[in-house]
């Protein structure tokens, strides 16, 4: 297992040292790994943190946004820095388990010799710890969201997935693509299968988005992925022998 993990985060200060530990833990059996933590601009005690850490963890790069660009813009940083050829993201908050992180490496690499053209396993919080409309707001949006797009995936709003990181850098780049990665890929000729993963409750900090925010910012966003899933073109090509 060669693997990547990108971690995006902002002002989580508080969490960042006891997710690294679990996912040092996690990856012990890797032949090789290493841990991209992308600060997105944080305020808080985040930058120090990481530096202070990163001293006793060799396995752990750092990376600064000046300034805040958003979470897909922080994964696209860490994907494009990344030395292997798996990824695998988690978000910063710890709600996601990096314990699952060896079991979706194995789906995705057995699944991958009987449909080649497999490139993400999508964790799916079946059962999840959220507050009650979060539950509800999210159901909601997952189901609208695969009604429009056709994606076929029960919550692109978790933040374990992993993937193949060179065909994620073809992927159309833009603000908050990281919502829409598995129609991004049925788009350009790949498959996605979801599996089921841990989810924990937030233990410290807040969630970084209201749910206003995330319903018109979704709207937009979900109209611009039609646009671009009705102008993809995928032809059967081969190359001519020399005759």
């Amino acid at each position: 297992m060669e693997v990547s993990v990108v971690v995006p985060v902002y002002n989580e200060a508080d969490n960042i040292g006891a997710l690294i530990a679990e996912i040092v833990a996690a990856m012990s059996q890797a032949k090789a790994y290493e841990i991209i933590y992308v600060d997105d601009g944080s305020n808080d005690n985040t930058a120090a943190v990481l530096k202070q850490i990163q001293q006793d963890i060799k396995t752990l790069r750092v990376i600064r946004h000046q300034q805040s660009c958003g979470q897909s813009t922080a994964i696209f940083t860490g994907v494009k820095a990344a030395t292997y050829p798996c990824i695998a993201t988690l978000d910063g908050d710890g709600q996601n388990d990096p314990a699952d992180i060896p079991r979706l490496y194995e789906v995705l690499m057995r699944q991958r010799k009987i449909t080649s053209n497999l490139l993400m396993v999508a964790g799916w919080r079946n059962k999840r710890h959220d507050s009650a409309w979060r539950l509800f707001s999210s159901k909601v949006a997952n189901a609208i969201r695969s009604r429009l797009l056709g994606d076929n995936t029960p919550d692109t709003g978790c933040g374990l997935k992993l993937f193949l990181r060179d065909e994620f850098l073809v992927l159309p780049y833009f603000d908050h693509m990281h919502r829409f990665l598995p129609a991004l890929i049925l788009r350009a000729g790949g498959q996605v299968i979801s599996e089921p993963v841990n989810h924990r409750a937030r233990v410290h900090g807040y969630s970084k988005y209201g749910t206003l925010d995330r319903l018109w910012v979704g709207i937009t966003d979900i109209l611009g992925v039609i646009w671009l899933q009705k102008r993809a073109k995928l032809p059967e090509a081969h190359e001519v022998e020399r005759g």
